[in-house]
């Protein structure tokens, strides 16, 4: 009797020791929100990529929702803050709002908006955080259980508190500043916004305001043609994206 179950008990182990596998190797992206609000993420796949949790959901103060990313995914995730949305899912976000949906289905947020940015490869992944479209919630990227490099990435610093008149997004009320505008976007100049003859890296050099961006937050993209150490590689890892961790 024993013989015959044998192979059932093998085949049985071998299923298990699979699916453990791949729940190892699988990558996952924890997002986690520190602050002292609520924020609701925003998740834009790159073209021909899926849409991940409907776009967008709602995370309460030290909450976590993890999220499990296919093979080869790459897209970016940004914090939408102050939202309010009725039973059907529409209204809006002080910064970082989709269209006026809780579910962004693949539209991105308006900026200002700090964007987490991930693509997944075969060999190594790269992941950074970009200020290229503004700042309004801090948020970081840590690496865990990978291989090589695997730095973190981050905007730490809450800008808001440090943004210059020009760049300034308030609240309704004019009492607060809520983001802070990409200098591109605030004077729509080649010069800022590294396009035309400023629309490579030689030529589009650090400006006064990224250089704020910079200081502020070293391990962030803060414009189009940030030194090259902005993108943080690792291979095999799995993902905890924080919002406010200086919290």
């Amino acid at each position: 009797m024993g013989e015959i179950l044998r192979p059932f008990f093998i085949l049985a182990s071998l299923a298990i020791l699979a699916s453990h596998i791949s729940e190892v190797t699988a990558t996952t992206m924890t997002m986690y929100n520190r602050c002292s609000h609520p924020v609701w993420p925003g998740i834009q796949p790159s073209a021909g990529k899926p849409i991940l949790a409907r776009g967008g959901f709602k995370l309460l103060p030290n909450k976590a929702y993890k999220l499990s990313l296919p093979a080869g995914w790459s897209g970016r995730v940004w914090g939408r803050h102050g939202c309010s949305f009725d039973a059907s899912g529409h209204g809006r976000c002080a910064t970082g709002d989709c269209g006026g949906a809780l579910f962004c289905n693949g539209i991105g947020g308006t900026p200002p908006a700090t964007l987490a940015e991930i693509t997944l490869g075969s060999d190594q992944d790269f992941y950074d955080v970009s200020l290229v479209d503004g700042y309004n919630l801090a948020i970081s990227i840590t690496p865990f259980r990978g291989k090589g490099k695997c730095s973190y990435a981050g905007c730490v610093s809450d800008l808001n508190t440090m943004c210059p008149v020009g760049l300034q997004v308030k609240s309704h009320d004019k009492r607060q500043v809520v983001a802070c505008k990409s200098a591109c976007a605030a004077f729509n100049s080649p010069r800022y916004c590294c396009t035309g003859t400023f629309g490579n890296p030689q030529s589009c050099k650090p400006t006064a305001y990224s250089r704020i961006f910079k200081t502020a937050c070293p391990k962030a993209y803060s414009y189009a043609y940030d030194d090259p150490t902005s993108i943080a590689t690792c291979t095999g890892s799995s993902y905890l994206l924080t919002f406010c961790p200086h919290h």
